[in-house]
């Protein structure tokens, strides 16, 4: 009489452990929990780490007993990273080769992406082979002829070193963003082209009016890609641009001299960990803000044209 009960009661630790399926079981979203704080952990440790370290003044941080939380907000590493980063001038001189490439190459990404989508010409698929391939060339191979050209028509320390070749659709990584826009185009319904065509529309009008407004989350992916590649681009910058028109990033990279010397007349104020760490944040600051603001429509972009980034 006891043994249908206790297989009821079994039967029903076993739904609710293993579930009806295996991935609505209660084991699956544990497994799954453990793995999302697990790899979320990871990309939050250094940012706390950094940001427990830049507000720790210099007893705070030789203080074997100060760990997570300074004794004092300590204002005055953010302060001396400013002065030698010349903060919002070179925020400004950065934005001009940030902002400027990363839109102009997502909008000639897009007309590349579409005309490969919606129109039909000969060997088509073999220069979208050719576009896609310039993704697996390394930067190396290139760089000295496009640096002797750069050279002869005297556009080195300039910022259009950088915006030029985005323009002509030679950015960085462009050829990720042709093929993003070329799979988002392919999913719009001819039909709706050729409706267009019908009343008389033309090839610009419908990418204007019609392409545009539908990919607006492509454009947004691809445009915050571009962003922070051209955010984050070193070797470029340095290259092309160089001690005359210094960006954050170069900044940086020059962060330890440029204080020394800034700072040589005071023992108290040497450099340290707080410093080097605070001028870190700031420059990762821009990118933040950035993507908090337009997070919901990247998320969506990046859902719908299935890229997930490097």
């Amino acid at each position: 009489m006891n043994i249908k009960p206790k297989r009821d009661l079994k039967t029903k630790i076993r739904k609710f452990i293993l579930g009806n399926h295996g991935s609505d079981s209660m084991l699956a979203r544990i497994v799954i929990y453990i793995l999302l704080i697990s790899i979320g952990f990871l990309y939050i440790y250094p940012l706390l780490y950094m940001l427990s370290n830049s507000f720790k003044s210099q007893a705070d941080i030789v203080n074997p007993m100060v760990n997570w939380v300074p004794t004092a907000l300590y204002w005055g590493n953010y302060e001396r990273a400013f002065k030698v980063l010349n903060f919002f001038p070179t925020l400004g001189m950065s934005l001009i080769v940030t902002l400027i490439p990363a839109l102009l190459q997502t909008m000639v990404t897009a007309l590349i992406g579409y005309g490969f989508a919606k129109f039909e010409f000969k060997f088509k698929k073999m220069w979208l082979v050719l576009v896609l391939m310039t993704f697996v060339i390394p930067v190396q191979v290139y760089m000295i002829p496009r640096y002797v050209m750069f050279f002869e028509f005297d556009l080195l320390e300039s910022p259009l070193s950088i915006i030029l070749p985005a323009l002509f659709g030679q950015g960085v990584n462009s050829a990720i963003f042709v093929l993003i826009f070329y799979q988002f185009f392919r999913m719009i319904p001819n039909s709706i082209n050729e409706a267009a065509e019908i009343d008389g529309a033309g090839p610009y009008y419908i990418f204007f009016k019609i392409g545009i407004p539908l990919a607006v989350p492509a454009f947004i992916t691809s445009f915050l890609f571009g962003l922070v590649w051209y955010w984050n681009e070193t070797y470029i910058s340095s290259l092309f641009l160089g001690s005359g028109y210094p960006n954050l990033q170069l900044r940086l990279a020059n962060f330890v001299s440029e204080y020394t010397q800034m700072f040589s007349s005071d023992e108290l104020l040497r450099i340290n960990e707080g410093v080097r760490l605070a001028a870190t944040l700031l420059i990762i600051l821009p990118m933040v803000i950035v993507y908090f603001a337009i997070q919901r429509w990247f998320v969506e972009g990046v859902d719908r044209t299935g890229v997930t980034g490097e």
